[in-house]
């Protein structure tokens, strides 16, 4: 169990993010009120739920999970009506949810919503502050304004109050988690007899029958996967960037309104000797330690160059000691007050008189001086265009966008009028397929968003524009399909060779498993350790070099009588049969490790207390399934 939610992580967040309250799934909506003839598709609280936003859900959940799984992720995993009615439980969730929100007036404050987000990435500027434009244009780009977004955020920081109340209340009885980490720890002692496939290659009679069925019931393995040459435009902040014009008087205002950015104050570089004592010390003490500093001054004062020397003796400042006392170049403001009034007025090369700080006394030399500056307006005009476009295409890209979406919808079969009007290069890519392809890597035709707007019938067959698409933050694309090949069988001469390989190794899989399976009969009916594996001991927390089937076959056998005989059929490796001889726990337990079992076991109690919870929000809410549901769920099975 607990290795399973370990290894499995992404699993468990794809199914959290598809079901946020899975009771829904368990009990479906045949526990909801029947069905009535109102329009919309749900009602919760008083208020419904239309078609529109259960398919706008629909839309962002396949949003999300592109971005989270990439090029593994499988669009037809949510095209099913099970899929659809579970995205449809969580939006009734959310409503069920809300309504309690406001019944129970909990409140965010303004505070905790401003620091939401200033967590969001990308929004936090070189100094450190947040990026407003930045923000509204990220927003813009996604059809929101900041009122909307807002208010939307306010709402779900509250419900997740409410949630993280509920599952704050469980806990985990350690005696349950005792016994499942026993259970979890317990070690099995096997050994195993292999049947390897390719010792029966000799037995195999391959006919040219059994390769036309092979062929015939295994289409899809010899297809050619559909493909399409593209044409495609782009819209980002690089080519908002190039169609923003600087002239030199742009730069000179700017480089003038700005030029504290460019100046740097004066320097010293400085050495100092630190004869410590308190700030409340006796004045005996002090004075001990005065007259420390001022014969170190003496002695410098003979012989200057012997300030290094004296400083890794004498200095009491272990910071800078061992360096001759030598503490580098700094400005105003970085040393305490006396010390920096004594460095910036002495020349260079000069030695202080005893300086009294806080730390004690200071002996200090200037060896280094840099003089106040201002760089100049040639030395950092490309820098200063460079920041002049950057606000420029962050007030114009949102513009920008809109022309884009609207010149690739209004011009249908053509990219055209979008490049000439936005003076953007049409670019092309052929081979280009459904999936995300990794030989592409990060090419932005290479989205998987865009690669689903691009493979519809739309645009396959009408050959209209794909919509504008947001690849990125400050990104958008449009394309059109020039060529398209659908998917195309291989002939069967062609691909002959590998159906070859592939029944041969079928029928000689099918000979090793028949022969374990009997070799496994006969010794559940009579004990036999000849021939079999050295003995490895496995458990739950120690299944490395285990394959799923074998593993499984092992943990699940009753091992209420020893020895015991299991057999696992593993895909292409044959079948192996497991003598299991020993069953004991282990003498040492990892403590970390089941302190962190019992902490899994107190979040899935938590779940199991919010499952419980929005059951009851649900009942309260009057939760209703309307007539829109049914049909839609109608029509996607029919799909």
């Amino acid at each position: 169990m607990f290795e399973f939610i370990r290894t499995h992580q992404r699993l468990m967040q794809f199914l959290l993010l598809l079901f946020i309250f899975p009771s829904f799934a368990f009990f479906g909506l045949e526990g909801y009120s029947r069905l009535t003839d109102e329009s919309g598709v749900a009602k919760v609280a008083g208020q419904t739920i239309s078609k529109e936003e259960w398919d706008a859900a629909h839309r962002q959940q396949l949003d999300r999970m592109r971005q989270v799984y990439g090029n593994q992720f499988d669009a037809k995993i949510f095209d099913s009506p099970q899929a659809r009615r579970a995205i449809l439980d969580n939006l009734i969730a959310q409503r069920a949810l809300g309504a309690e929100v406001v019944a129970s007036k909990l409140v965010v404050s303004d505070q905790a919503l401003k620091q939401s987000i200033q967590q969001i990435p990308g929004l936090t500027k070189a100094d450190g502050s947040f990026d407003d434009a930045q923000y509204r244009v990220l927003l813009a780009a996604q059809g929101l304004n900041t009122k909307t977004y807002e208010a939307g955020l306010r709402r779900e920081m509250a419900v997740q109050q409410l949630n993280a109340a509920i599952q704050s209340t469980a806990f985990a009885p350690r005696t349950v988690a005792a016994n499942l980490s026993d259970l979890n720890d317990q070690e099995r002692t096997v050994q195993m007899l292999n049947f390897k496939p390719d010792t029966y290659a000799a037995q195999v009679k391959v006919t040219d029958d059994m390769l036309k069925a092979y062929y015939d019931k295994n289409g899809p393995r010899f297809e050619t996967p559909e493909q399409a040459d593209i044409e495609y435009v782009v819209l980002d902040a690089a080519a908002v960037a190039a169609q923003s014009a600087v002239t030199d008087d742009d730069i000179k205002s700017y480089y003038e309104q700005n030029k504290k950015q460019y100046a740097s104050d004066e320097q010293r570089r400085a050495s100092h000797i630190l004869i410590t004592v308190k700030k409340d010390a006796p004045a005996a003490e002090k004075a001990a330690a005065k007259a420390k500093a001022e014969g170190l001054v003496a002695q410098l004062r003979k012989n200057p160059g012997d300030f290094a020397k004296l400083a890794k003796a004498n200095s009491q400042d272990p910071g800078s000691a061992e360096n001759g006392g030598d503490l580098g170049y700094f400005g105003k403001g970085a040393m305490v007050k006396p010390f920096e009034d004594a460095a910036f007025s002495l020349k260079q090369g000069e030695i202080s008189d005893p300086v009294e700080s806080d730390f004690g006394y200071h002996v200090i030399e200037v060896t280094g001086i840099k003089a106040a500056a201002v760089k100049p307006l040639e030395a950092v005009k490309d820098e200063i265009g460079g920041e002049i476009k950057k606000q420029i295409a962050a007030k114009k890209f949102s513009e920008m966008a809109d022309q884009f979406g609207n010149l690739v919808y209004e011009n249908g079969d053509s990219l055209k009028a979008v490049s000439d009007k936005l003076k953007l290069k049409i670019q092309t890519a052929a081979g280009v397929t459904r999936t995300p392809n990794a030989a592409a890597g990060a090419a932005v035709y290479n989205n998987p968003k865009f690669l689903t707007a691009l493979f519809t019938d739309d645009v396959i067959k009408a050959k209209h524009n794909t919509e504008a698409v947001q690849a990125a933050p400050n990104t958008l694309i449009a394309g059109r399909i020039t060529t398209y090949k659908p998917v195309a069988k291989r002939p069967f001469e062609e691909v002959k060779a590998d159906v070859q390989k592939a029944v041969l190794a079928q029928e000689e899989q099918a000979l090793a498993v028949k022969a374990g399976q009997e070799r496994l009969a006969q010794l559940q009916a009579k004990d036999d350790g000849s021939g079999f594996s050295e003995p490895k001991v496995v458990s739950r927390v120690k299944a490395e070099g285990w394959t799923e089937e074998a593993f499984n076959a092992v943990m699940k056998a009753d091992t209420a009588k020893l020895p015991v005989y299991v057999g696992a059929e593993t895909r292409g490796m044959g079948y192996q049969v497991y003598r299991i001889s020993k069953v004991e726990q282990p003498k040492v337990v990892d403590a970390a490790r089941r302190k962190a079992e019992q902490e899994q076991i107190a979040n899935a109690l938590s779940q199991q207390e919010a499952l419980a919870y929005l059951d009851y929000l649900r009942e309260k809410a009057k939760t209703k399934l309307l007539k829109g549901a049914a049909t839609v769920s109608a029509d996607d099975a029919a799909k």
